[in-house]
């Protein structure tokens, strides 16, 4: 099992910008695919970034692709999420998640490791 700590969140204005991170700890050497996802109240969780941890291949939703980047540190096991150009719409609760998966996953289900999440508000 792997546990996942995030943290970054807060409170931004519109257009500004957020960091996030997510610490892995525990049977990490299984974990292949780090991603990050999001929350918004009264919506379903939805996918927002994944890293392949070898090569550190980035994905991204065409929501957020040109404002988020991915990144990782694979000597910290921690995986980071930059937020720039921070839209209303991006307020939710984000949340990291691991998978050993071959590629990564798109889908909360190719997921099996999850962070408890940090929220993000942004305010105009």
């Amino acid at each position: 099992q792997v546990q996942l700590a995030e943290s970054g969140g807060g409170s931004v204005q519109t257009g500004g910008s957020l960091s996030l991170s997510c610490v892995a700890s525990g049977y990490t050497q299984f974990t292949n695919c780090m991603g990050w996802f999001r929350q918004a109240p009264g919506k379903e969780r939805e996918w927002v970034a994944a890293i392949l941890r070898p090569g550190g291949v980035p994905y991204y939703a065409e929501s957020v692709k040109g404002r988020f980047t991915i990144s990782q540190d694979r000597a910290k096991a921690t995986a980071y999420l930059r937020m720039d150009s921070l839209k209303s719409e991006d307020t939710a609760m984000y949340y990291c998640a691991a998978s050993g998966a071959g590629s990564c996953p798109r889908s909360e289900i190719g997921y099996k490791d999850w962070g408890q999440g940090t929220q993000v508000t942004v305010v105009s």
